[in-house]
């Protein structure tokens, strides 16, 4: 039976992750700093990843086939866990915002982002520049993983919706079109790629179980801007321009995801028009 550790996994699409990979029949641990409890039936480690010691500590001798991480956002984070983890495989749960300094007018393939150079001397503790640098962070630890010696995978998520969404940027759209307020939006939105929270589950499990190494894009077909967002909201959306402070998922850019990588290894997405409708109903009836 293979043995994996998903790191984080707790809540929102990463317990989905975890059940999937215990439905399945896998050995499955969940390791978090314990302020919400695992899915039942997997095992349960408390520590925080931060704390190099404390995670050897509550790991002690223990290995795995398949590391999932998906609370990684740093280079320095990425460099304990190579230290102290012990496992055939790591799959690392990265973003859409590592293509956050490209430019292109056509859907970004895993090959734009080449090996990003690490800094581990930048404040990666200071809570506002880990969310001014985001992107940054996932690229400087996707690079450090993929320096280390053990197979590495690294899945490049899409904008996620639908489900408990704690974001609460769909929420934004459809709390301020069903008043009847505008939404703000640049001049010209461009589209960006989506995935629903579900499917992104279903795509980490999957990945979890194979044994493809690098980067992979995750999306669903049918890329939307800000407005779509705001018509699959309301019939007649109201906008208002802006140049800055815009609405979640108004981009100045175009951002689209190319997943032509993950299909050809086997994994077919669904399109946005499927599940967008369900994922605004969702808002509406919490």
């Amino acid at each position: 039976m293979k043995k994996v550790l998903v790191l984080g996994g707790s809540r929102y699409f990463g317990r989905g992750v975890v059940e999937r990979l215990r439905d399945a029949g896998l050995d499955v641990t969940v390791l978090n700093r314990g302020s919400t409890p695992a899915p039942s039936g997997v095992a349960h480690l408390i520590a925080d990843r931060d704390d190099e010691a404390g995670l050897a500590a509550a790991l002690g001798s223990r290995s795995f086939d398949v590391v999932l991480d998906q609370v990684c956002y740093t280079p320095v984070q990425a460099a304990i866990a190579r230290r102290v983890l012990r496992t055939a495989r790591y799959v690392m749960t990265s973003t859409i915002e590592v293509y956050d300094q490209i430019r292109t007018d056509v859907p970004m393939t895993e090959s734009l982002v080449a090996a990003s150079p690490v800094d581990f001397g930048l404040p990666w503790h200071d809570t506002d520049f880990l969310e001014a640098h985001y992107g940054d962070g996932k690229r400087q630890a996707e690079a450090v993983f993929a320096d280390g010696d053990v197979p590495f995978a690294s899945v490049r998520v899409a904008h996620v919706l639908g489900g408990g969404d704690f974001t609460g940027r769909l929420r934004h759209y459809v709390e301020r079109l069903d008043a009847g307020d505008a939404v703000d939006v640049h001049a010209e939105p461009r589209p960006t790629t989506f995935i629903h929270q579900r499917e992104i589950a279903d795509f980490l499990a999957w990945t979890t179980t194979e044994d493809f190494t690098g980067p992979v894009n995750a999306g669903s077909h049918g890329a939307l801007s800000a407005m779509d967002i705001a018509r699959a909201v309301a019939l007649e959306p109201r906008f208002r321009i802006v140049e800055r402070d815009a609405s979640p998922y108004s981009f100045d850019r175009y951002a689209v995801l190319d997943t032509s990588r993950a299909t050809g290894l086997g994994f077919s997405f669904s399109t946005t028009t499927d599940w967008l409708g369900e994922a605004v109903e969702e808002i509406r009836k919490a």
